[in-house]
């Protein structure tokens, strides 16, 4: 499984270190890709161990199209395919194959609501760059 990591604070994007600390002492859980975001108030790590959609559009952490909301997530939506056709038919367009995106798309979508949703295992952390919230 992935690996994830995050940072939410004064000066988040100052702790490129502590991130990079978090991510080092998980380095076993992602061998396929390494990613990192910083904002003002929140810092995203992401170790990557590619199973779904292999290219690296796929990689975290992962922005919306608009660049509002940045997701680091770890483990597996098995219906995201039902759920991508859901969103779809509600006006929602896909650059990737991945369930990362179906994820994020479907709390932007219904929000809190989309827990209820998952048929899976995991865990995430959502940052809303323009309201400064972080969602887990």
């Amino acid at each position: 499984m992935c690996g994830i990591a995050g940072y939410v604070g004064l000066d988040a994007s100052l702790q490129h270190h502590k991130i990079g600390k978090m991510l080092d002492i998980q380095s076993h859980r992602g061998p396929d890709a390494r990613g990192t975001s910083f904002f003002e108030q929140c810092a995203l790590g992401h170790l990557r161990l590619s199973i779904i959609d292999l290219t690296e559009g796929s990689n975290q952490p992962f922005c919306s199209n608009d660049g509002r909301y940045t997701i680091s997530y770890n483990g597996e939506i098995f219906n995201y395919k039902e759920l991508k056709v859901r969103l779809e038919s509600l006006g929602c367009k896909f650059v990737t194959k991945s369930d990362t995106e179906v994820l994020l798309q479907s709390w932007i979508t219904w929000g809190n609501d989309c827990l209820s949703q998952f048929v899976g295992m995991y865990a995430f952390a959502i940052w809303d760059d323009k309201d400064k919230k972080l969602f887990c």
